[in-house]
């Protein structure tokens, strides 16, 4: 595997990396409650995904 010749500075680092730019997460409305929620997620709100309660809402997990 090929190896660096030198070690990179701090500064061609960070300007490296200020190339990679971050992406919204997908929000998607929720058929219950009509609140955001994130895709494959159980709602905050209401606790449903795909149409049935997965969890109760208010008790501590």
């Amino acid at each position: 595997m090929a190896h660096p010749k030198r070690k990179w500075s701090k500064t061609r680092t960070a300007r490296h990396r200020a190339a990679w730019k971050l992406s919204m997460p997908g929000f998607v409305e929720c058929p219950q409650c009509h609140s955001k929620m994130l895709r494959r997620k159980a709602c905050k709100n209401c606790g449903y995904l795909d149409g049935r309660q997965v969890i109760k809402v208010g008790e501590e997990i």
